[in-house]
Formats: structure tokens, sequence, C-alpha cells
């Protein structure tokens, strides 16, 4: 039985895209940079996104840095409150809190901005533990994050800890952390990319994600 139950954020409880996609062409209008192609700009929905600049753009360690710094800079003000929730999202979560399960957010947004998107849907209060990634860089990789979430939840049987997540790298944080996941096809990953990457359930919509937690 599944009672613990971790949530991915961008592309997984809300489309952030618009907001991501638009702090990242701000940053590289600094550089003289001009980025409509969805399928890069897709790439920064995941990882960190130092990782995202130096692979996509060629940018040194300290120039992607840079360049986080600018996407942040136009992200707190404006590109945070460019998104939307999931349909039947909030319905899962509350369901989820009134059959007693333990509910985490584990994102690698940072963790400051994370809140802020919740608190905005008011869904906040239906989390037991929110585990984001931290400004200075201490805590960014999504295996990490999940890491961090269970010891914060004090999960010692894995067998009962299940992360939902939209890309290949939260399947990937949970394997490594040895539990199970259920890659979700509304977000930004395929069937391919989920399959490859070793989820143990697909999901199209939040009823479900609710039928495989209730299921197993």
């Amino acid at each position: 039985m599944y009672n613990y139950i971790l949530f991915d954020l961008d592309g997984t409880i809300t489309d952030t895209g618009e907001g991501i996609y638009s702090g990242v062409i701000y940053a590289l209008e600094k550089y003289g940079i001009t980025e409509n192609n969805e399928t890069t700009l897709n790439g920064f929905i995941g990882p960190p996104l130092v990782d995202s600049f130096m692979k996509y753009y060629s940018f040194s360690q300290e120039k992607a840095l840079q360049a986080v710094e600018y996407y942040r800079e136009f992200y707190k003000s404006k590109g945070i409150y460019q998104n939307t929730l999931y349909e039947g999202i909030p319905n899962l979560i509350k369901t989820l809190k009134q059959q007693g399960k333990t509910v985490i957010l584990a994102t690698s947004k940072p963790q400051f901005f994370a809140e802020i998107i919740l608190k905005q849907y008011d869904l906040l209060k239906y989390f037991d533990c929110v585990v984001g990634a931290t400004f200075d860089g201490a805590l960014n990789y999504k295996s990490d994050i999940i890491r961090v979430a269970l010891e914060q939840s004090s999960v010692t049987d894995k067998t009962s800890a299940i992360m939902i997540g939209d890309r290949h790298y939260d399947i990937e944080g949970a394997k490594q952390n040895g539990i199970d996941c259920i890659g979700v096809l509304y977000g930004y990953g395929d069937l391919d990319e989920l399959k490859n990457a070793g989820a143990d359930y697909i999901a199209e919509t939040a009823e479900e994600i609710l039928k495989i937690i209730n299921e197993n």
C-alpha cells in the first residue's frame, strides 16, 4: 500500500511552461540570443536550469549561473504567475489527504517559488512536506531532492512510497532512491521517455493516478 505520495510540480501539478519559457527567453536576450524553438525550451522543464543553459547554449558554468540569475529576476516578478493547474489535480490531492496519505512535494524548482505557487491555488495546506531546490545550488538534482523528502517524511519502508512525475528525471530519481513511480502523460514527457526511464505505471489523468494508488 502506498502511504507516502510524492509529487513533482512542473508538468505534474501545474502547467508552468509559459512562465519557464518566458524566463529563459528573457535570460537569453541578455546575451543577444533569440530562442523560439519549443523543443529546446522544453529542455528547461525538469533538470536544473544551470545544466540546461550549459547543454543547449554551451555556456560555461559561470555564464550559466549568471543566466539563472537573469531568469530568476524575471520569474519572481512575472513568470511565477504564468501557470495553470492541471484538470483534476486539486481533487486528487484533497482525496489523498482524506484517505490519510502523507502528501509530499519533491521539485527541482526552488522551494521558495514552489510554495508561492501552491499557496496561489490554496494547495500548500494539503502538503505534509515540501522539498525543492535551494538558491545556492546545494540541493539541485531530483534524486537528491527525493532523498531529502523521504528523510524529512521519516519514510522507513520504501515500498510504501511512490513518486509522480512527467519527465525521466522524476522516474530516474525515484529509481535511484528505491521507490516506485507513476509517469504522467499530460505533462512535458511522452510515453517513450517515461517507459525508457523505467516508470512502473503510466497515467493519462489525475483520476488514473488515484486509481493506481488505491489499487496497489
